[in-house]
């Protein structure tokens, strides 16, 4: 891919997904763009062979820019890295078309695996600021991670995921792109949910704790009155 075609494709991508930008010559003064440009050149290296070569394009990248990508990671058209400061790409992620990524993202491994040890993310995810994804497992597409979300398993496609362990809080069949709805902030709160749940139930075994106490008390009245009865 030429220079100039790369540029307007970057663009193009920042401009859907970042509201701050107003022209072509800005995105030179972006992290992800600046990154991506090294990354594709280490990559190659890579594939080539060559890892010391692309190691040190790569960490000479991450102290410019503060993101770190491992040259052996495999990244699909339309990546975007949002601010970026502190994400870091492990060496077996696979990251497929149009994903974003907030700052401090970390797509990472568990430290146990052999072999494919960083996750696979799919097509059109959305993964949110400070989010952890750690371990060889797959991202489905069309999927958010809420800002973060410590993900350790599996992801259905179409879900959105919050909490620490992630949990999927959200499913259906309906396919939204995330790049097109990047709302990081009006997410379903499952520990909420829950709290809500329990002051459900608590409530209403309060409220049958309070009739069996009017129950008991009527009881005892009728006893008495039983026994006065019998006096008398």
């Amino acid at each position: 891919m030429g220079l100039i075609r790369q540029i307007k494709e970057e663009y193009q991508v920042i401009k859907e997904r970042d509201p701050a930008i107003h022209s072509p010559l800005e995105v030179f003064l972006y992290p992800s763009f600046q990154v991506m440009l090294k990354y594709r050149r280490a990559h190659r290296l890579y594939e080539h062979g060559h890892y010391f070569l692309a190691r040190w394009i790569s960490q000479r990248a991450a102290h410019k820019t503060g993101i770190e990508i491992h040259p052996g990671a495999q990244i699909g058209k339309g990546f975007f890295i949002d601010h970026g400061h502190g994400v870091i790409i492990g060496e077996t992620t696979i990251i497929g078309d149009n994903v974003t990524l907030y700052q401090g993202v970390t797509l990472g491994g568990t430290g146990k695996e052999q072999g494919k040890r960083h996750p696979t993310i799919g097509n059109n995810v959305m993964i949110s600021a400070g989010a952890k994804v750690l371990g060889s497992f797959k991202i489905g597409d069309n999927s958010k991670i809420g800002a973060g979300s410590v993900v350790l398993s599996e992801v259905p496609t179409n879900s959105t995921v919050v909490g620490v362990p992630g949990r999927v809080v959200k499913r259906n069949n309906i396919t939204c792109l995330p790049q097109e709805d990047m709302d990081q902030v009006h997410l379903p709160d499952p520990v909420k949910e829950d709290i809500a749940v329990l002051e459900h139930a608590n409530s209403e075994l309060t409220n049958r704790l309070l009739d069996m106490e009017q129950e008991m008390k009527q009881m005892r009245r009728e006893m008495e009155q039983l026994e006065k009865g019998k006096n008398e």
